[in-house]
């Protein structure tokens, strides 16, 4: 892990910055950020599979106005640093565990960067009423630098996460309990997209949309089902 550390922190800025300042383009989306990382540390199929539970709790945030939401897509990296080396069942539960505490820890970054901007934005505020340029242009540029000192601090934590978690293998667990974990976090996932999503079809019509785009999904997956 130590060998692809600076790859690791360059994708864990590009994906916190992604989330709101630059781009927008879903980098950010934990799927593609734990697919990429575990591109990175050589198994993007254990990194696809953590960023695809994480991208489960994800459905369930509405990232709209001054909302409150944890950083995923940093969760994914850290998650994937952790499956990529315990692979299997023995590292998916603590892999998506890990990358939970580290989205959580994003999202305290991220009010720490909104509260410097305001408090920015209100000492130059006289320049920014006279509409300067300079000015409206500087607030931007410290306001990008510091999401991305938030999400390379935020990644750098995350990876040193990881290394306890799969070098010292903190917490210790046995087979069984591992198993158990990662049967809780795939439960819990389940519960928080379909919770999102309800809460996202909301109303009766909504609902009804819901359910046939259900069931045509089960009657494709039913027509093009070859057996073995």
């Amino acid at each position: 892990m130590i060998e692809h550390a600076p790859w690791l922190l360059l994708w864990g800025t590009f994906v916190g910055l992604d989330l709101v300042v630059i781009g927008q383009v879903m980098l950010s989306r934990p799927l593609v950020a734990g697919a990429v990382a575990g591109a990175i540390l050589g198994d993007p199929l254990a990194g696809s599979a953590v960023g695809a539970v994480l991208e489960l709790f994800a459905l369930d945030v509405l990232p709209v106005g001054g909302a409150r939401y944890p950083d995923y897509g940093l969760g994914a990296v850290a998650a994937a640093a952790v499956a990529a080396n315990a692979p299997g069942v023995l590292g998916t539960g603590i892999a998506v565990c890990a990358g939970l505490v580290i989205a959580y820890l994003g999202e305290i970054g991220t009010r720490a960067v909104r509260r410097g901007a305001t408090q920015d934005v209100r000492r130059h505020a006289e320049a920014l009423d006279a509409g300067e340029y300079r000015a409206v242009r500087a607030i931007q540029m410290r306001g990008l630098v510091r999401d991305a000192g938030r999400a390379f601090l935020v990644t750098g934590v995350g990876l040193a996460l990881a290394t306890a978690i799969v070098v010292y293998h903190v917490p210790p667990m046995t087979l069984r309990g591992a198993i158990l974990v990662t049967v809780l976090v795939i439960g819990a996932a389940m519960g928080a997209a379909g919770d999102g999503v309800l809460r996202m079809v909301g109303q009766r019509r909504g609902l009804s949309w819901f359910g046939i785009g259900v069931l045509v999904g089960l009657a494709w997956v039913v027509v093009t089902w070859e057996p073995p």
